[in-house]
Protein backbone atom coordinates (compact mmCIF):
# COMPACT_ATOMS: atom_id res chain seq x y z
CA UNK A 1 0.00 0.00 0.00
CA UNK A 2 1.28 3.45 -0.83
CA UNK A 3 2.37 5.81 1.92
CA UNK A 4 -0.39 8.17 3.10
CA UNK A 5 -3.30 5.80 2.57
CA UNK A 6 -5.23 4.22 -0.25
CA UNK A 7 -4.64 5.86 -3.63
CA UNK A 8 -6.11 3.43 -6.11
CA UNK A 9 -8.58 4.82 -8.61
CA UNK A 10 -8.98 8.24 -6.99
CA UNK A 11 -6.87 10.28 -9.35
CA UNK A 12 -4.04 10.46 -6.85
CA UNK A 13 -6.26 11.70 -4.01
CA UNK A 14 -5.78 9.67 -0.86
CA UNK A 15 -8.45 8.74 1.66
CA UNK A 16 -7.35 11.39 4.17
CA UNK A 17 -7.80 14.10 1.56
CA UNK A 18 -11.27 12.80 0.73
CA UNK A 19 -12.25 12.80 4.39
CA UNK A 20 -10.95 16.33 4.90
CA UNK A 21 -12.77 17.52 1.80
CA UNK A 22 -16.03 15.91 2.97
CA UNK A 23 -15.66 17.43 6.45
CA UNK A 24 -15.06 20.88 4.97
CA UNK A 25 -18.12 20.56 2.74
CA UNK A 26 -20.20 19.45 5.72
CA UNK A 27 -19.00 22.46 7.76
CA UNK A 28 -19.67 24.80 4.82
CA UNK A 29 -23.17 23.37 4.42
CA UNK A 30 -23.92 23.81 8.12
CA UNK A 31 -22.74 27.44 8.01
CA UNK A 32 -24.85 28.07 4.91
CA UNK A 33 -27.86 26.42 6.58
CA UNK A 34 -27.57 28.82 9.52
CA UNK A 35 -27.19 31.77 7.16
CA UNK A 36 -30.25 30.70 5.15
CA UNK A 37 -32.37 30.48 8.32
CA UNK A 38 -31.89 34.25 8.61
CA UNK A 39 -32.67 35.03 4.96
CA UNK A 40 -36.27 35.57 3.90
CA UNK A 41 -38.41 35.54 0.79
CA UNK A 42 -41.90 36.90 0.38
CA UNK A 43 -44.95 36.07 -1.67
CA UNK A 44 -47.70 38.58 -2.36
CA UNK A 45 -51.03 37.47 -3.82
CA UNK A 46 -54.43 38.92 -4.58
CA UNK A 47 -53.03 42.18 -5.85
CA UNK A 48 -51.19 42.77 -2.60
CA UNK A 49 -53.90 41.89 -0.10
CA UNK A 50 -52.02 38.92 1.39
CA UNK A 51 -48.27 38.79 2.00
CA UNK A 52 -46.38 35.84 3.46
CA UNK A 53 -42.73 35.85 4.47
CA UNK A 54 -40.75 32.62 4.85
CA UNK A 55 -37.13 31.94 5.79
CA UNK A 56 -34.58 29.45 4.51
CA UNK A 57 -35.47 27.09 7.35
CA UNK A 58 -38.86 26.67 5.69
CA UNK A 59 -40.68 28.56 8.42
CA UNK A 60 -43.39 31.14 7.88
CA UNK A 61 -42.25 34.23 9.77
CA UNK A 62 -44.95 36.73 8.86
CA UNK A 63 -48.44 36.89 7.37
CA UNK A 64 -49.98 40.24 6.53
CA UNK A 65 -53.62 40.55 5.44
CA UNK A 66 -55.12 43.83 4.25
CA UNK A 67 -58.11 44.61 6.49
CA UNK A 68 -60.38 45.42 3.53
CA UNK A 69 -60.10 41.86 2.20
CA UNK A 70 -61.64 40.39 5.36
CA UNK A 71 -65.22 39.71 4.32
CA UNK A 72 -67.19 37.56 6.77
CA UNK A 73 -69.45 36.50 3.89
CA UNK A 74 -66.51 35.24 1.78
CA UNK A 75 -64.01 33.77 4.22
CA UNK A 76 -63.19 31.02 1.70
CA UNK A 77 -61.61 33.54 -0.68
CA UNK A 78 -59.34 34.79 2.11
CA UNK A 79 -58.40 31.23 3.03
CA UNK A 80 -57.53 30.49 -0.59
CA UNK A 81 -55.39 33.62 -0.79
CA UNK A 82 -53.50 32.69 2.39
CA UNK A 83 -52.89 29.13 1.18
CA UNK A 84 -51.68 30.42 -2.18
CA UNK A 85 -49.31 32.92 -0.56
CA UNK A 86 -47.94 30.35 1.91
CA UNK A 87 -47.29 27.82 -0.84
CA UNK A 88 -45.58 30.42 -3.01
CA UNK A 89 -43.41 31.66 -0.13
CA UNK A 90 -42.34 28.09 0.71
CA UNK A 91 -41.58 27.43 -2.97
CA UNK A 92 -39.42 30.55 -3.09
CA UNK A 93 -37.66 29.57 0.15
CA UNK A 94 -36.90 26.14 -1.27
CA UNK A 95 -35.58 27.70 -4.47
CA UNK A 96 -33.35 30.02 -2.42
CA UNK A 97 -31.98 27.05 -0.43
CA UNK A 98 -31.34 25.05 -3.61
CA UNK A 99 -29.46 27.93 -5.23
CA UNK A 100 -27.30 28.67 -2.20
CA UNK A 101 -26.52 25.01 -1.44
CA UNK A 102 -25.57 24.41 -5.06
CA UNK A 103 -22.86 27.02 -4.54
CA UNK A 104 -21.52 25.07 -1.55
CA UNK A 105 -21.79 21.56 -2.96
CA UNK A 106 -20.99 22.29 -6.57
CA UNK A 107 -24.05 20.25 -7.54
CA UNK A 108 -26.57 21.59 -10.07
CA UNK A 109 -29.51 23.51 -8.63
CA UNK A 110 -32.46 21.20 -8.09
CA UNK A 111 -30.43 18.00 -8.05
CA UNK A 112 -30.86 17.46 -4.30
CA UNK A 113 -34.12 17.88 -2.39
CA UNK A 114 -34.12 21.17 -0.45
CA UNK A 115 -35.35 19.51 2.71
CA UNK A 116 -32.10 17.53 2.85
CA UNK A 117 -30.46 20.73 4.07
CA UNK A 118 -32.88 21.39 6.93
Amino acid sequence: MARGGFQGGMGGMNMNQLIKQAQKMQADMEAKKQQLAEQTVEAIVGGGVVKVVANGANQITEITIAPDVVDPDDIEMLQDLVISAVNEALRKADEMVQTEMAKVTGMPTGSVPGNMFR
